[in-house]
C-alpha cells in the first residue's frame, strides 16, 4: 500500500498572524514539502492543477519534473490533471516526457476540477464537462497505446496519422487514476478501462463514497478486469497532529475556521465527526485511518492533505515528521494484517512493465 500527500497549492493568509506568502514562496514551499515527503519515507507526492488565484500550481509537470531531479524514490502524481480543459495530445506528451525524466516514477490522476470559470478560459463549455472527460480520455488512452493515431471526435480537430512524442517509457503508459467526489460517470469510466479510482473523500460523509467506490468495484468486475476486491482504489484524507489532542485542536481551530474551502461552515467538531478529517494525536489518526478499510475495502493508496488553509511551512514540515515517523509505519503494518492474498498492490511502472507481455486491451475483449 502506498502512502503520500497531495497539495492544492493554495495561497492563503495565516489567520493567526495575518501574513500571506508570495506566489514564489508558496511554490518553493510545495517543493520543500515534496522533498520532505521522500525524506520521511512516504511513497507519493501529488499536486493539483489550478488556473486561478489563490492557487499557484498551473503547470504540474513543470513542478514535478523539477522535483524528479531532486528525488530518487518518490512517485510523482497529480491531484488532478484537468482532462476536460487540457488538450489530450499535450497531456500525452507532457507526461510521457515526465516519465522519461523521472525513470518511470510517474502516474496521473484525471479529473474535471472544481472551478467552473476554467472552462471558458480554455475554450470549453462547463455543460459538456462529462462528455469532455469521456472523449478526451478516450483519445489520451489511444495516444499512449498506438504509435499512429487517426481520430475524430466532437471537441477537437481530427488527427490523421499522428504520433505523440516521446512514446511512453518502455512502452508502458503512466498508470491513471480517475479522481471524483461526486460523479458516478467517472467511476464507470475508471472501471471500463481497468484504471484506478481515487475518491477524494475529504468533504462528504463516508456513505456517499461507499456508493461511488462500490459502483466502481462492481463495474470493474463487469468489464472483466478482476473481482470487485481487485479493483484499484485510492482515498484522500486530512490530518493535523500534536502529541496531545487538545493541543492539536487548539492550534488547528483558527485555520479550520477561516479556511477558504470549509471555513465559516460546520464546526470543527461536526466536520471531524462526519468526514475523514482527524485533528488530534498520532494514535487518533491511526485509529481513524484504519477504519477506512471497514467502509471501502482493501485499497491501494492513501494520500493526506496537510499544507492548506494558511498553515506555515514550518508547521507542515513538523506534521510530515510525525506522519512519517509515528503514523505511516504503524499503518503499513496494520493494513498488511489480514490483507487477502489476491488484493493487488498499488501499480508502479515496474509492475506494469512486468505485466505488459500478453496483456489484451479492453477494446479487444
Amino acid at each position: 500500500m502506498q502512502f503520500g500527500i497531495f497539495t492544492v497549492g493554495d495561497v492563503t493568509t495565516d489567520p493567526t498572524n495575518g501574513t500571506t506568502p508570495t506566489e514564489h514562496e508558496r511554490i518553493k514551499a510545495m517543493v520543500r514539502i515534496a522533498l520532505k515527503a521522500e525524506e520521511v519515507g512516504l511513497d507519493v507526492f501529488a499536486t493539483g492543477e489550478h488556473h486561478n488565484p489563490p492557487f499557484v500550481p498551473s503547470s504540474p509537470t513543470t513542478m514535478l519534473g523539477y522535483i524528479a531531479a531532486r528525488t530518487e524514490r518518490l512517485i510523482l502524481s497529480t491531484s488532478t490533471t484537468l482532462i476536460t480543459t487540457n488538450d489530450p495530445v499535450k497531456i500525452a506528451e507532457d507526461f510521457a516526457m515526465l516519465q522519461h525524466l523521472a525513470d518511470g516514477r510517474v502516474d496521473v490522476m484525471m479529473g474535471r476540477g472544481n472551478t467552473g470559470p476554467v472552462y471558458p478560459w480554455f475554450g470549453q463549455d462547463i455543460r459538456q464537462g462529462i462528455p469532455l472527460a469521456i472523449e478526451n480520455y478516450a483519445l489520451l488512452h489511444e495516444l499512449w497505446r498506438k504509435d499512429v493515431v487517426d481520430w475524430k471526435g466532437r471537441f477537437r480537430t481530427p488527427l490523421q496519422g499522428f504520433t505523440s512524442t516521446p512514446r511512453p517509457l518502455d512502452g508502458v503508459p503512466p498508470f491513471v487514476w480517475h479522481g471524483s467526489i461526486r460523479s458516478p460517470e467517472i467511476a464507470e469510466q475508471a472501471a471500463y478501462y481497468g484504471d484506478g479510482f481515487f475518491a477524494n473523500n475529504i468533504f462528504w460523509p463516508k456513505e456517499h463514497y461507499m456508493r461511488l467506490i462500490g459502483l466502481y468495484r462492481e463495474r470493474y468486475a463487469h468489464y472483466g478486469h478482476g473481482t470487485p476486491e481487485q479493483a484499484i482504489v485510492g482515498l484522500g484524507g486530512q490530518v493535523f497532529m500534536r502529541k496531545n489532542s487538545q493541543d492539536a485542536v487548539r492550534e488547528f481551530r483558527p485555520y479550520f475556521d477561516n479556511a477558504p474551502v470549509y471555513g465559516h461552515g460546520p464546526s470543527l467538531e461536526d466536520f471531524t465527526e462526519q468526514t475523514p478529517l482527524t485533528v488530534g494525536s498520532p494514535q487518533q489518526v491511526i485509529d481513524k485511518t484504519l477504519t477506512f478499510r471497514d467502509y471501502f475495502g482493501d485499497y491501494q493508496r492513501q494520500l493526506f492533505l496537510m499544507d492548506h488553509a494558511g498553515l506555515p511551512l514550518k508547521t507542515v514540515l513538523e506534521q510530515l515528521d510525525i506522519l512519517g515517523e509515528e503514523v505511516v509505519p504503524v499503518l503499513r503494518k496494520e493494513f498488511a494484517k489480514d490483507r487477502p492474498a489476491d488484493a493487488p498492490d498499488a501499480p508502479t511502472h515496474e509492475s506494469l512493465l512486468a505485466k505488459q507481455v500478453g496483456e489484451v486491451p479492453v477494446e479487444a475483449r
